[in-house]
C-alpha cells in the first residue's frame, strides 16, 4: 500500500493546497493541488529519498530554463524542512505508458508521425537549452485524453539527473540492485548503450536512442530490445531489431511507414555521433507527409462484406462508415472491437482510413 507523502488539504507555503494523490513512479510522488495565488490547478511533485533532496534542487532548476508547448512547464520549486517540492502545470492527459497499457496495441504511421514530430520538437528545445533528460520513457510523456493526440507534453526533465544517479548506483549494485530498482526497470529497454556503459557521460545523444526505442514500441508493440536483465547485452550489441511486418505490407502505409523506419534505424546507432540530432529529427518530420485528418472512435460492426475484403464501423453517434481491409493497420479487427479512425467523403457511406485497432 503506497504511503502518501502529503495529504488532502495540506496548505504549502501558504500557497498551493494539496487536493489528491495522482501517482508516483520510481522517483517521486505527484499530486494534484492549487495555487491559490493564481487560482489555477497545478502539480506539486516530491522526491521519495530524502537522500536525494540536493540533486533535486539542482535539476528543478535545470528543468525551469525550458519553455516549450511540448515540455512540461516548472513554475516554482522550494524547500520545507529539508523536503523539496516541485511544481509543475497540470497536465490533463494521461502518460504513454498508460495510453500504451490500456488503449493502444500500437500506433498506425499518421498517429506515429504526429507523435513523433511533437515529441521532437520537445527534446530539440530542452537541447537548444543545453538541458538533456536521460531518462525518457513512455511513462514521462504525457499525451491528451483527445483522439487525435493533439497534446504531448515531456514531463521530468527537473529529475533526470537524480533518475541517472538512481540508475548508475542500480547497474553498479549488480542483478539484485537493478531488478530492484523501479526507475532502472521501467527505464532500461529505453536506455542507449552509453547509459549502461557510464551514465556520466551519457548527453543528448542518449535521448535521441531513446526517441527511437519509444517509436518502435509505438509503431510495431513491441520493445525494441526486450526487457528486463536479458535486454542489457543485446542493447549494447545495438544489432538494430528486425522491422515490423505490417509497418510496410500494405501498400497503404509502406511509403511513410518506410520513412518512419529509417528515422528509427538512424536513432538507434551505436554510435553517440551517428545519431541525428534533434533539430534533425525535427526537419525530418516536417517532410513527412501524414494526414492529421480528425479521428474519430467507432466500433466494429461488421467484417468481411463482399469478399471478404469490406466491412462497416458505426461510430459514436451512429453513422456507418466503410472500411477496406487494407486499411487496417496490424492486425484486422473483430466484430464488436473498438476502433479509431478518420472518415473521408463516399458514396453511399464515409470511407474508414486508417482503421487502428483499440485494446
Amino acid at each position: 500500500m503506497t504511503t502518501h507523502l502529503l495529504q488532502e488539504t495540506q496548505v504549502l507555503l501558504k500557497r498551493y493546497r494539496i487536493d489528491s494523490y495522482i501517482a508516483e513512479g520510481g522517483m517521486q510522488q505527484v499530486y494534484r493541488a492549487t495555487d491559490l495565488a493564481f487560482q489555477r490547478q497545478v502539480a506539486v511533485k516530491v522526491p521519495k529519498n530524502t537522500s536525494a533532496e540536493k540533486r533535486f534542487a539542482r535539476s528543478a532548476q535545470v528543468s525551469a530554463r525550458i519553455t516549450h508547448a511540448n515540455v512540461a512547464k516548472t513554475l516554482d520549486y522550494f524547500e520545507i524542512d529539508t523536503r523539496a517540492y516541485l511544481v509543475e502545470e497540470l497536465i490533463h492527459g494521461i502518460d504513454l505508458d498508460e495510453a500504451l497499457r490500456d488503449k493502444y496495441f500500437y500506433l498506425d504511421p499518421h498517429l506515429g508521425a504526429h507523435f513523433l514530430h511533437l515529441f521532437a520538437k520537445g527534446i530539440a528545445a530542452a537541447h537548444h537549452a543545453d538541458v538533456f533528460h536521460r531518462d525518457l520513457k513512455p511513462s514521462n510523456i504525457m499525451i491528451g485524453v483527445d483522439p487525435n493526440m493533439n497534446m504531448v507534453k515531456i514531463t521530468d526533465f527537473g529529475i533526470a539527473k537524480m533518475a541517472a544517479s538512481v540508475m548508475e548506483e542500480a547497474i553498479e549494485g549488480g542483478e539484485e540492485s537493478i531488478t530492484s530498482s523501479q526507475t532502472m526497470v521501467g527505464s532500461l529497454p529505453y536506455m542507449a548503450p552509453e547509459m549502461i556503459d557510464d551514465p556520466k557521460t551519457a548527453t543528448k545523444p542518449a535521448d535521441i536512442w531513446a526517441l527511437g526505442a519509444i517509436m518502435y514500441r509505438l509503431i510495431s508493440g513491441e520493445l525494441p530490445f526486450g526487457s528486463g536483465l536479458r535486454a542489457i547485452p543485446v542493447i549494447m550489441q545495438a544489432n538494430l531489431p528486425a522491422k515490423p511486418q505490417f509497418l510496410s505490407k500494405a501498400v497503404q502505409f509502406s511509403t511513410l511507414g518506410d520513412e518512419i523506419w529509417r528515422i528509427i534505424a538512424s536513432c538507434l546507432q551505436k554510435d553517440p555521433a551517428s545519431r541525428p540530432s534533434a533539430d534533425d529529427l525535427v526537419s525530418l518530420c516536417s517532410s513527412l507527409c501524414y494526414s492529421e485528418a480528425t479521428r474519430t472512435l467507432a466500433t466494429v460492426e461488421s467484417v468481411g462484406n463482399r469478399r471478404g475484403r469490406f466491412g462497416f464501423l458505426r461510430d459514436d453517434a451512429g453513422k456507418s462508415i466503410f472500411f477496406h481491409l487494407h486499411s487496417c493497420y496490424g492486425s484486422v479487427p473483430a466484430e464488436g472491437s473498438r476502433v479509431l479512425t478518420a472518415t473521408f467523403p463516399g458514396t453511399p457511406y464515409p470511407r474508414a482510413f486508417p482503421v487502428l485497432p483499440l485494446k
